[in-house]
């Protein structure tokens, strides 16, 4: 018998000074039984990172066609694609050409490294394009603050983001290996 995800419920308190955005977002979270307390923390920082009303997390890691997360306009056009992770370079292309922006949030340390390595140059036709990556032991460190209730504070300054929860503070340094031409 097939694993159920398990539900988690997240209040995400954003205070983006890059993007002048201060909001909180009520989210339900389903945690795909494959899917790392790390993953899905890099999935709620990408979504912060992001925040925007129309802002949406998808069925991600369940399904091949559609990003983790994604912004469409009011009459449906795909604006944001993101994806987490290592996608193969078909991937990429494909989302590249089925939305304005797409933006690939990688972690994992020396994999994300050959990852990036071995696609690097396939992508630079694709001025939409924006790869940032995550140290390993900061996505270790969201990793320790998941909890099935969450209360999340994001603050984002400066490109650098402090996350909270509770006792626990955690500091992201988002390093940008794709700049996008836009």
């Amino acid at each position: 018998m097939a694993q159920k995800s398990t539900i988690y419920k997240v209040e995400v308190s954003v205070s983006d000074m890059d993007r002048h955005y201060y909001e909180t977002h009520k989210l339900t979270v389903a945690k795909h039984p494959s899917e790392t307390d790390e993953r899905m923390m890099v999935r709620l920082l990408a979504f912060a990172l992001n925040a925007n009303e129309q802002l949406e997390m998808t069925k991600g890691i369940s399904t091949d066609d559609e990003p983790d997360i994604w912004q469409k306009s009011l009459s449906g056009e795909l604006e944001l694609w993101v994806s987490l992770g290592q996608p193969t370079e078909k991937l990429v292309r494909q989302s590249c050409g089925k939305s304005d922006r797409v933006i690939v949030y990688c972690y994992g340390g020396r994999s994300a490294e050959m990852w990036w390595e071995k696609i690097e140059n396939s992508t630079t036709r694709f001025d939409n394009l924006r790869v940032i990556n995550f140290s390993e032991n900061e996505v270790t460190e969201l990793g320790k603050m998941v909890d099935r209730s969450m209360k999340l504070q994001i603050n984002i300054q400066d490109g650098d983001v402090m996350v909270s929860a509770g006792d626990h503070i955690a500091y992201v340094t988002p390093v940008a290996w794709k700049a996008s031409g836009h």
